[in-house]
C-alpha cells in the first residue's frame, strides 16, 4: 500500500497506514522537522483556520447569547440556537487542529485524537439534520397552516432537536472507533486505521456521503419544491423573507461540504489519482468544510435586512431581525390562512 507523508490534519480520511507503528518509538531513527510555515499552501490554510476559529467562535457565541437569552423562545430560535451550538462546539476544538497543522504532529493523546476528530462529524451531521428539520417545519407550516399553528410548539421542537443530536452522535461512533495514534517518520500522528476491517474505509466514507449529504439534500429539495408550488398556487404572500436565511444556510452547507465528500470518495481508489491532487484536495476540502461553521452567524446578520439598512442598525438588532423575520412572516401567513379557512367553513 502506498505510503503518504501528509498527516497534517487530524480530520483527513487517509487510509495509508504502511510504516505506521502503534506507539511512537521510532523518533530516534527519524528526526522530524515541521515544514508547514515554509509552504505557501500550509500557511494559507493555517491563516484561514485561525480566521475561521476567531469568527466562528465569537460569532456563534453571539448567536447563542441572542437567541438563547435576548430573544423570546420560539420554534425558530430553537432551531437556530441548536445550529449555533453545533458550530460553536466545532470552533471551540479547532485550535487542536491548528496546533497539529503547525507542528505536523499530534501531541494531545489518543483520547483527544478520537474525540476531536469526532467533533467535526458531529457538526456535519447535526447541522444537516437540523437543516432538514427546519425545511420540513417550513413545509408543514405552508401546506398545513392550521395544524401547524395548533401543534408547532417549543417543547416539541426541543424534542426534535434532541433526537437529531442523538442520531448525529450515533453516526459519529465510527470516527472514534477507527481513529488511532501512531508513529510515522519520527512523528506522532492521529490517523484513520481501517486495517482491522476490509471494507471499513469504504463503508464509513459512503455512509457519511449518503447519510450526511445526499439523502438530507433530497429531502430539503422536495420540501422547497412543495413550498414554492404551494405559495405560487395560493399567492398568500409575496415576501421571500421566511426563506432567505434558510436558503442561504442550505447553499452554504452544500458549497462547503461537497468538495470534502468528493475527495474523500476519490481517496477510496487513491491508486488511480495523483497523490498531490488528493492531498491538496483533502486539505482544501476540509478547510472549506470548517468554514461553514463561521458562515452561519454571518448569514444570520446579513440576510435579515436590506443592504442599506445593515449599516444603519446595530449588529445585535440585525441578528435579531434575521432570526425574527421568519417567525413574524410565517405567523402572518398562518393567521391569514386560518382566517381564510374560517371564512370558507361558513359557506359550507
Amino acid at each position: 500500500m502506498e505510503n503518504f507523508d501528509n498527516y497534517d490534519s487530524n480530520y483527513y480520511d487517509y487510509n495509508y497506514t504502511e510504516g505506521i507503528t502503534e506507539a511512537p518509538h521510532d523518533s530516534a531513527v527519524f528526526a522530524h522537522k515541521a515544514t508547514c510555515l515554509a509552504e505557501a499552501l500550509c500557511v494559507g490554510l493555517l491563516v484561514i483556520s485561525i480566521f475561521i476559529f476567531l469568527l466562528g467562535f465569537l460569532g456563534n457565541a453571539l448567536v447563542i447569547w441572542i437567541s438563547g437569552f435576548k430573544m423570546r423562545k420560539t420554534v425558530n430560535t430553537t432551531w437556530y440556537l441548536s445550529l449555533a451550538i453545533s458550530d460553536f462546539v466545532f470552533c471551540a476544538f479547532l485550535p487542536f487542529s491548528i496546533v497539529n497543522m503547525v507542528m505536523e504532529e499530534w501531541i494531545f493523546g489518543r483520547f483527544m485524537c478520537k474525540f476531536v476528530s469526532s467533533v467535526m462529524f458531529l457538526n456535519m451531521f447535526s447541522s444537516i439534520f437540523l437543516l432538514v428539520v427546519i425545511s420540513i417545519d417550513r413545509c408543514m407550516s405552508v401546506v398545513f397552516p392550521v395544524w401547524s399553528q395548533n401543534h408547532r410548539t417549543v417543547n416539541k421542537a426541543s424534542v426534535v432537536v434532541c433526537l437529531s443530536w442523538a442520531l448525529a452522535i450515533v453516526l459519529c461512533v465510527p470516527s472514534a472507533i477507527y481513529r488511532e495514534v501512531g508513529s510515522h517518520m519520527g512523528r506522532t500522528i492521529c490517523y484513520n486505521n481501517y486495517t482491522s476491517s476490509q471494507y471499513g474505509h469504504k463503508t464509513v466514507a459512503v455512509s457519511r456521503f449518503f447519510a450526511g449529504f445526499v439523502v438530507p439534500f433530497a429531502i430539503i429539495i422536495i420540501c422547497y419544491s412543495i413550498i414554492i408550488l404551494k405559495l405560487r398556487t395560493n399567492r398568500l404572500t409575496k415576501s421571500s423573507k421566511p426563506f432567505k436565511v434558510m436558503t442561504a444556510l442550505v447553499l452554504a452547507f452544500f458549497v462547503c461540504w461537497l468538495p470534502y465528500h468528493v475527495f474523500v470518495l476519490l481517496e477510496l481508489d487513491h491508486q488511480k489519482y495523483d497523490h498531490n491532487v488528493l492531498v491538496t484536495g483533502l486539505k482544501v476540502g476540509t478547510s472549506l468544510a470548517a468554514a461553514n461553521s463561521f458562515l452561519n452567524p454571518v448569514l444570520y446578520v446579513f440576510m435579515g435586512n436590506d443592504f442599506k439598512q445593515k449599516f444603519k442598525s446595530s449588529m445585535l438588532s440585525k441578528m435579531e431581525n434575521a432570526m425574527g423575520d421568519e417567525g413574524r412572516t410565517i405567523s402572518r401567513y398562518l393567521s391569514r390562512s386560518s382566517s381564510m379557512d374560517a371564512r370558507a367553513s361558513t359557506h359550507i
